[in-house]
C-alpha cells in the first residue's frame, strides 16, 4: 500500500455545462485537497478521500463566478467544501480504474463512478519525491445536488444545463514510509 497527497498546485477539478441551450460554459476549482491510498494488488483496501473548495471557483467571467459563489449555486457561505469518499475500486484495464464513492455538494450526498484514466507510472521528482498522476471524469445531473437555479429563455429552453461533465486532473505525491 503507497499513501499519497494531493498537490493541489498540479491538481484541478474542471466542469463543462450547457448555457443557454448552444455551448458549453467550462470552469474549475483549483483548491483540491486530499489523500490517496492505493494498492493495485488488493484493491478493495484502497481508498480516495478528496475535499474540493468551492470558493475557487473560476469561470474567467467574475459576476458568473459570484453568482456560482451565491445561495443560488454553490452557497459557499453555508457549504465551504465539497467532498469525495471512495466506497469501491475496480480495475477496467491497463491503468484504469471506476472509482466509486460519494460526492457531496451543498450538504447533499449521492453516489457515483468516476472513470479513471491514464493512472501513470510513479516518478521521482528532482526534489526525491515520487509522484504519479491520473485523470477522472463523470456526469452528474446538478439538481440532484440541489443545485437548482435557472431561467426560462423567451425562445424556449433554460438558461443553465443539467448535465455537468467533471474532470479532474490530479497529481500526488508519495508520503514517505
Amino acid at each position: 500500500m503507497a499513501t499519497y497527497q494531493i498537490d493541489p498546485q498540479h491538481t484541478a477539478a474542471h466542469f463543462k455545462v450547457r448555457h443557454m441551450m448552444i455551448s458549453n460554459v467550462k470552469g474549475e476549482f483549483s483548491g483540491v485537497t486530499g489523500t490517496v491510498d492505493f494498492d493495485a494488488m488488493n484493491l478493495p483496501a484502497s481508498h480516495v478521500e478528496a475535499t474540493i473548495s468551492a470558493a475557487t471557483v473560476s469561470t474567467r467571467e467574475s459576476q458568473r463566478d459570484k453568482h456560482l459563489k451565491s445561495a443560488d449555486f454553490l452557497d459557499v457561505r453555508r457549504f465551504p467544501v465539497m467532498t469525495f469518499r471512495s466506497t469501491k475500486i475496480v480495475s477496467t484495464g491497463d491503468g484504469s480504474y471506476d472509482l466509486t464513492g460519494d460526492l457531496t455538494i451543498r450538504g447533499v450526498t449521492r453516489n457515483l463512478t468516476l472513470q479513471v484514466e491514464s493512472l501513470t507510472r510513479e516518478i521521482k521528482d528532482p526534489d526525491g519525491q515520487f509522484r504519479r498522476g491520473a485523470s477522472a471524469s463523470t456526469r452528474i445531473e446538478r439538481k440532484d445536488f440541489g443545485l437548482t437555479w435557472n431561467a426560462v429563455l423567451e425562445s424556449g429552453g433554460f438558461l443553465v444545463g443539467d448535465d455537468v461533465d467533471i474532470t479532474i486532473d490530479v497529481e500526488m505525491v508519495r508520503k514517505p514510509e
